[in-house]
């Protein structure tokens, strides 16, 4: 049997589902970041690895300061799903002999950028020689505070769903320049604590039934609320991906309060109400618009 066809989902499950956790793996496989540390510190560790390559992420007349930007972007999405504060990441980078010197170091002046941005330390990492398309690959560390972690498995039925910010369009290269959402997940596992949340990489209609999986929950989506991008149709709010925003889940007694603080702390980031977890485990949804999988049948 080959990939083609087999689902990055069930992939991932079954590589993972028979490794070995340490004792202070908190959280592995699974969910935005692994979680490192012992229940009762008052901090734990974050760790999350992502890579873009040439082809499959970005394309190679983009300019390379915002791949830079993307690649390590991408990761410190993954801290802000947790509630957490980035620290230090590791850059590893494959790359044709042929390539032009200067493509790659504009790559890492966008690296650099995002990294001086967003308060990370580049501490080391590897280059090699790759027969084919260029690669970078990052591995970010970051800390959560312990009562201010959120994972994607506590959302409850009767929860309220909420995304930040527009959906749709990153196919028009809106995925090269987000904002990781770093200082609204620290702000909302400050003040609300949300239930449930992760980063929207793969799109929502990939994202939310993983979110509501994990919290073993169904979901209702009032699709007529989604909020797009200008330009961008349902279908493509739904299923482009790489939208970088948070998706979260949020008890109903604190929606009113939340709804009236957003706008005051975040003037000019959209905060909407797109639906609710409920009860039924078995998640349908013919609607949703096929949305990108490395292994899925094309």
């Amino acid at each position: 049997m080959k990939l083609r066809g087999y689902g990055e989902d069930r992939l991932v499950a079954e590589l993972t589902r028979a490794l070995e956790r340490g004792e202070n793996v908190l959280v592995g496989p699974g969910d935005d970041c692994a979680v490192i540390g012992r229940p009762r510190d008052a901090r734990w560790q974050l760790f999350k690895t992502d890579v873009v390559i040439e082809g499959v992420h970005f394309r190679r007349e983009y300019d390379p300061r915002r791949v830079g930007w993307k690649a390590l972007c991408r990761a410190l999405s993954d801290i802000a799903a947790m509630g957490g504060v980035p620290a230090h990441a590791l850059v590893t980078l494959a790359v044709s002999p042929d390539e032009n010197v200067e493509r790659v170091k504009a790559l890492y002046a966008g690296l650099r950028k995002a990294a001086r941005r967003f308060g990370v330390s580049i501490v080391g990492g590897e280059t090699s020689r790759s027969p084919g398309p260029l690669f970078v690959n990052v591995a970010l560390s970051g800390w959560v505070e312990r009562t201010r972690c959120v994972l994607r498995s506590g959302g409850r039925p009767g929860d309220f769903l909420y995304v930040t910010g527009r959906l749709g369009g990153s196919r028009a290269g809106r995925h090269l320049d987000f904002i990781p959402r770093l200082a609204e997940g620290g702000w909302l596992t400050a003040h609300f604590r949300p239930t449930a949340m992760m980063d929207l990489s793969d799109g929502l209609a990939a994202d939310l039934p993983r979110l509501a999986a994990a919290s073993r929950c169904g979901f209702t989506l009032d699709e007529s609320r989604v909020p797009r991008t200008r330009g961008a149709t349902l279908a493509q709010a739904l299923g482009d991906g790489e939208d970088f925003e948070l998706l979260f889940a949020l008890a109903p007694q604190k929606s009113a309060k939340l709804e009236r603080a957003w706008p005051r702390q975040f003037p000019r980031l959209a905060l909407t109400r797109i639906g609710t977890l409920n009860s039924k485990f078995k998640i349908q949804n013919s609607k949703f618009p096929r949305v990108f999988d490395h292994f899925a049948q094309r």
